[in-house]
């Protein structure tokens, strides 16, 4: 009887949650299963992943292998190291540390990029010609300045 530690899917529909299980490797993905060992949450931010480490150990040592998935959730909980004595990769190691800075409050870095400009232009300030020329066709009144245009 080969046994296999891999993932048993439960939850809703869209909503997947999983449970990490000791099963004969020829029985369904979601069929029968010996052992419980741990559980996985893709939907919380961090996932969570929490393994039964004296039950996992005991089913690798028997023979159990682990699934490519099931392996990686192992190394992240820092099984897989006890089990063979490898250390953790450094791009695991270092996705932990960030993680966990991840948890605390990080603090919004100021950006030093500039404003935007605004959308609309803003309206150009009459120059003091243009000035001019409103306040002398204000002065002459409605009837000559119509005369002025039409004599130009």
């Amino acid at each position: 009887m080969a046994v296999r530690i891999r993932l048993r899917r439960i939850g809703k529909k869209k909503q997947p949650q999983y449970r990490l299980i000791v099963a004969e490797a020829a029985s369904p993905r979601d069929g029968r299963f010996i052992e419980s060992i741990g559980r996985y949450n893709p939907r919380l931010d961090p996932p969570l992943i929490s393994v039964d480490e004296e039950r996992a150990l005991s089913w690798l040592r028997q023979g159990a292998q682990p699934s490519d998935t099931a392996k990686s959730m192992l190394v992240k909980t820092g099984v897989w190291e006890k089990f063979s004595g490898e250390p953790a990769p450094a791009a695991v190691a270092a996705a932990e540390a960030v993680a966990e800075e991840q948890t605390e409050a990080p603090e919004p870095e100021p950006t030093d990029a500039p404003e935007p400009e605004p959308t609309e232009a803003p309206e150009p300030e009459p120059t003091a010609k243009a000035e001019d020329d409103l306040s002398a066709t204000s002065a002459e009144g409605e009837g000559t300045a119509a005369a002025d245009e039409t004599a130009a």
